[in-house]
């Protein structure tokens, strides 16, 4: 497994922007994040890379 992500969530104040995704990424594997505005993938990848750090994991 080169990803594994278990239980993450993202709050800013109040507003829930990640909700308790989990997901793995084999390695060789492929994955597209798909959704509406607002969905969180922006949010996910940016923790993915450490420039924000999740509420919790």
């Amino acid at each position: 497994m080169i990803i594994s992500v278990k239980n993450l969530t993202k709050k800013f104040k109040q507003f829930v922007a990640v909700n308790d995704i989990s997901f793995a990424v084999a390695a060789g594997k492929i994955l597209a994040f798909l959704g509406l505005n607002g969905a969180g993938k922006t949010t996910t990848i940016k923790i993915l890379t450490t420039v924000l750090k999740p509420t919790s994991v």
